[in-house]
């Protein structure tokens, strides 16, 4: 059988449902909703606290901030000085220097919040990139809760907190804020929510390269579903979703003067497509040919291959059509690209449909075994995390 388009599992008994929608004013039914996901984000909340709190004290022990860490390294920079400056108005030569290949959302949040709250910029920077994990996690939350039922979608938003780079999601980096995006966009096209969809849609399409795989999901989707109810507001989401990442490639193209200028930006970053050799080079360098590989590689080798194989899973298990699409376009993207190595862990953290086969497997273990498996996850995402911050001499 096809996946389902926007209609969630039969598996799902009604009693274990989200609440329905209908009824009360919009504050109502927001309220509602959060109070059904409230275990969840709690849940989320104590596994990224104490990553934190693992961090402090490795940090202590090295005599190392963790302000700094977390608001103004590496990825943080270039945003915050986007922020500061804007962008710059050509191309140049200089690899690994150019802010157009950072895409404009996030700088422009951190802008507007910074010019009416005290503080720095970084410090704004931060604060919301833990705000948007939350709007994240409780999205992971819905999706996963309305597909599989409550306690799943539970495991699900744990599963994703305690993910080997989860501390990222609580740094001054783009991610939270995109699987915030990426997640409500999800659920609004299986709930036919369609403007909404695309609304949120180019909005990532605003806030990292990968929302071209968003955009993939909504309009592919809507597409499917414009064929066979003859419908508008589908076919309508379907053109609109990928225009905030076409406007922004353009406007690119436009202010450095050539109609590949973004292009030509990513190879300044050492960034081109060349279906996967680049990834399955460095995989064969780092696990067949290297006697003493760095840890953290050996860590972002092991997630991309448990992502492949997850995404088989979720091929099997007849995941909706919007989920398949946008962790396969994310996963084709992120393995076919020929750059840097060592951040494509962290460039697959919002692909949390890939985790939904082992959260329902997780949901349905016996306690034990589920305390076990969550367990584990949750030490070893706060010890991978401090070493990726404080050990690893590159980026995350």
């Amino acid at each position: 059988m096809p996946p389902s388009v926007i209609t969630p599992r039969p598996t799902v008994p009604a009693s274990r449902r989200p609440p329905s929608p209908a009824g009360g004013g919009v504050r109502e039914r927001t309220a509602r909703s959060l109070r059904y996901a409230a275990p969840a984000l709690l849940a989320y909340l104590a596994v990224r606290l104490f990553g934190l709190l693992v961090l402090a004290r490795w940090a202590h022990l090295k005599q190392h901030g963790v302000w700094p860490v977390l608001a103004s390294s590496w990825d943080s920079n270039w945003y915050l000085g986007i922020a500061d400056h804007g962008y710059q108005d050509s191309l140049g030569t200089k690899y690994d220097s150019n802010n157009l290949a950072f895409f404009p959302l996030y700088p422009v949040l951190i802008k507007a919040v910074a010019g009416v709250t005290p503080g720095s910029r970084a410090s704004v920077a931060l604060v919301l990139a833990v705000a948007f994990s939350l709007v994240a996690a409780w999205g992971i939350f819905a999706v996963g809760a309305r597909l599989c039922g409550r306690r799943a979608g539970t495991v699900l938003t744990v599963l994703w907190g305690a993910l080997p780079v989860g501390i990222v999601q609580w740094m001054g980096y783009t991610e939270s804020l995109f699987t915030a995006l990426a997640a409500w966009a999800l659920y609004a096209v299986l709930t036919g929510r369609w403007y909404a969809a695309a609304a949120l849609a180019v909005l990532a399409g605003l806030t990292r390269p990968t929302g071209i795989a968003l955009a993939a999901a909504v309009t592919v989707t809507g597409l499917v579903a414009a064929a066979r109810t003859r419908a508008w507001p589908p076919f309508v989401a379907a053109l609109t979703a990928p225009l905030g990442w076409l406007g922004y490639v353009a406007w690119v193209g436009a202010r450095v003067g050539r109609w590949d200028g973004y292009f030509a930006v990513q190879r300044l970053w050492r960034n081109a497509w060349d279906g996967g050799a680049g990834t399955l080079r460095w995989m064969r360098e780092l696990l067949a040919y290297d006697r003493t590989p760095q840890l953290f590689l050996v860590a972002v080798s092991a997630v991309l291959v448990a992502s492949v194989a997850l995404y088989v899973l979720c091929l099997a298990d007849r995941q909706p059509l919007p989920l398949l699409v946008f962790s396969g376009v994310l996963l084709l993207v992120v393995l076919g690209s020929g750059g840097v190595y060592f951040p494509r862990a962290r460039f697959l953290l919002p692909a949390f449909p890939l985790l939904l086969p082992l959260a329902l497997a997780v949901s349905r273990a016996r306690l034990p075994v589920a305390g076990l498996v969550l367990g584990a996850a949750v030490l070893s995402s706060a010890w991978l995390g401090a070493y990726m911050l404080l050990v690893w001499p590159g980026p995350p």
